[in-house]
């Protein structure tokens, strides 16, 4: 019985300047965000627009994520230890869940919020909503910008894109309800922008926090069909049949495998373990663990577990 113990550390992020690059864009968004809250906050308190205050509670919980998105990033990039021996990259996993349960914790308030101002309507200033949230569009669009590039090489980068493109729409209907607002006296319309907002943010955050439960419980990640896998892996010449098969996330962009594989006649263990690696690389695994038997050799004990 041969065992083989490969890890091979794989980063999404290209180079060391690109992820240098990619740090000084978070800490960048996390300012601009963090100046606009406050000013977003103080027009609103000034003026009494739950749009505004819900928009800027919001807009926190995105500097929030921007934050946790950074450490995130930080996390996933680390390695092993005496007592982690994965490092810290599953706290990429538990941050993003943590991410998803804030947005719904936002969403709460701003639904319970919304609703006693639909009971009881109070007058607010359309021309200062439509200018804060003008700014908000700029503060938001900008950031969205900056982390475009990165979408498709970090999955953090690409949450927190879609979540500022997400809040730049958000930016807009509240100057719509500005408009409105100003245009024909119809406050009510503050409130139901609120509504609209929560929305917006819970349908944003469904898919992230299925997910993140998900692979908080170590469910296969998505992109990855075990069936498929498993076929790939009994193609692989020398291969007679795999069983005990596990697969589950080490971090957000990380997945790791172990594996029983029945050999068969004359097949060299190293050879077939290093095709079988080069196939599930492919497949987008690259830790993985596997333990090779001869064919009609007894492993239906609970030690080959």
């Amino acid at each position: 019985m041969g065992h083989t113990h490969e890890h091979h550390h794989h980063h999404h992020q290209a180079e060391a300047a690109d992820i240098a690059s990619l740090r000084g864009i978070y800490w960048v968004s996390i300012a601009l965000n963090l100046a606009f809250v406050g000013v977003e906050a103080g027009v609103g308190l000034w003026k009494g627009s739950l749009g505004l205050l819900s928009d800027a509670g919001h807009n926190l919980s995105d500097v929030f994520s921007l934050v946790l998105a950074l450490v995130a990033f930080r996390l996933a990039g680390t390695h092993g230890n005496k007592h982690f021996t994965y490092g810290y990259r599953k706290g990429s996993i538990l941050i993003s869940l943590l991410n998803a349960v804030i947005l719904l914790v936002a969403v709460g308030a701003i639904v319970l919020e919304s609703i006693h101002k639909l009971r009881q309507p109070v007058a607010v200033d359309g021309g200062a909503i439509a200018w804060t949230a003008a700014v908000g569009i700029l503060v938001n669009g900008l950031t969205t910008f900056l982390l475009m590039r990165y979408r498709k090489s970090d999955i953090n980068s690409r949450g927190a894109f879609l979540h500022m493109a997400a809040d730049t729409l958000v930016s807009v209907g509240v100057v719509v309800s500005g408009v409105v607002i100003s245009l024909t006296g119809w406050s009510v319309i503050d409130p139901i922008i609120g509504l609209v907002i929560a929305v917006i943010i819970l349908v944003g955050t469904w898919d992230l926090l299925s997910e993140s439960l998900r692979m908080s419980l170590d469910a296969v990640p998505e992109g990855i069909d075990p069936d498929e896998v498993l076929k790939k892996m009994e193609n692989t010449p020398g291969v007679g049949s795999v069983h005990h098969l596990h697969i589950w996330p080490i971090s957000t962009t990380d997945t790791a495998l172990t594996a029983h594989l029945v050999l068969e006649q004359d097949a060299r263990s190293e050879d077939v373990v290093r095709a079988v690696k080069q196939t599930l690389r492919e497949a987008g695994i690259h830790h993985a663990t596997l333990e090779t038997e001869q064919a009609g050799q007894d492993c239906t004990d609970t030690s080959c577990l």
